[in-house]
């Protein structure tokens, strides 16, 4: 007997990639991600004009060889991990629900699997953006992404848009479980004794801050509640932001700031876990695996470095992601 065909479905949404390390790919990824003015607001005739003479020309080489540094055999890692995390999703949430990936910048975009999805039946879609923390540049722009795909169809499905939740409970304990099962390969760090457990986050430019963003005191919320867990004080476990792009000013510390401090000050050793990105990306195995580690090493090449890996496709983070969907899915199924 064929199953009924699902009417609900769940699309996972990551930030995007490049579909090659390749200088032409890359170009074409960065040339649509920096052209959304919820990632760089500026007047469009302007930075248009510096994106294309200065920043593409530039970045998309230097970003290229950064993509091939860490391209798995199956792809990119940020498309591999999303989409293990929607097959792990699908299994808790059952046949009644299709689950589908998809990217904000880059493919598969989350429009065109809107569109598959209403094309196969599915008349009430959830939106779940794999950022636990809100943000105008991330979770924002999905949003638009999605209310884009509404505006381009004559009968538009029913649609349902997740806005964050930085101290799930569930969230909150597969990071900690993350921590916990790489201490158990590497000993839990000495925290009285001057180790440190960096929470690093994506940065957002401070007028973004200024303008009311809550992108901040998610993050604070985040580590609050993790901290608990894990029984660290407050100076054990400091609060970090990373990927800085442009001159404008960003939230600080900065991630490799505080890490060359560290390393300058002589702290035996430096633990650091990237909370807000779901899946292992360039961000956390470049920027951090390899830029940080660098940095810190080089003050203090006694010392130790170890980067906790993102939650990818764990199963305490898919059981979280599961009661997430449902607390959002209730009623339509």
């Amino acid at each position: 007997m064929t199953e009924p065909k699902a009417e609900v479905a769940v699309v996972l949404v990551n930030l995007g990639t490049p579909q090659a390390p390749t200088a032409p790919a890359v170009r074409r990824y960065l040339r649509e991600f920096l052209s959304d003015r919820r990632v760089v607001d500026m007047p469009a005739p302007v930075w248009r004009t510096i994106l294309e003479l200065c920043v593409l020309p530039v970045r998309s080489g230097k970003s290229a060889h950064k993509y091939q540094q860490v391209w798995l055999e199956q792809g990119s890692p940020l498309l591999v991990y999303t989409r293990a995390a929607a097959a792990g999703l699908a299994e808790r949430l059952g046949p009644g629900v299709r689950v589908e990936a998809a990217m904000r910048y880059g493919q598969p975009a989350t429009g065109q699997v809107m569109a598959d999805l209403q094309a196969a039946g599915v008349r009430r879609i959830l939106v779940l953006p794999l950022y636990p923390q809100y943000s105008v540049p991330t979770v924002a722009s999905v949003h638009d992404a999605a209310a884009r795909y509404l505006l381009s169809v004559v009968d538009q499905p029913e649609l349902r848009l997740v806005h964050s939740y930085p101290t799930h409970p569930g969230y909150i304990e597969a990071l900690a479980a993350q921590a916990e099962a790489a201490w158990q390969q590497t000993g839990r760090p000495d925290f009285a004794g001057g180790d440190r457990l960096l929470l690093s986050f994506h940065g957002i430019p401070v007028a973004c801050d200024q303008a009311g963003d809550p992108y901040r005191g998610h993050c604070l919320a985040t580590a609050a509640a993790l901290r608990t867990r894990l029984g660290l004080e407050g100076d054990w476990a400091p609060v970090t932001f990373q990927s800085k792009f442009g001159p404008a000013k960003w939230l600080t510390p900065a991630t490799i700031d505080t890490v060359r401090q560290l390393g300058a000050a002589g702290t035996a050793r430096v633990d650091v876990i990237c909370p807000g990105f779901a899946a292992d990306c360039l961000e956390t195995l470049e920027e951090i695996e390899l830029l940080n580690r660098a940095a810190f090493m080089e003050a203090n090449p006694a010392g130790s470095f170890n980067r906790i890996a993102c939650l990818n496709d764990s199963p305490a983070w898919l059981d979280s992601l599961a009661d997430v969907a449902r607390q959002h899915l209730s009623g339509w199924l």
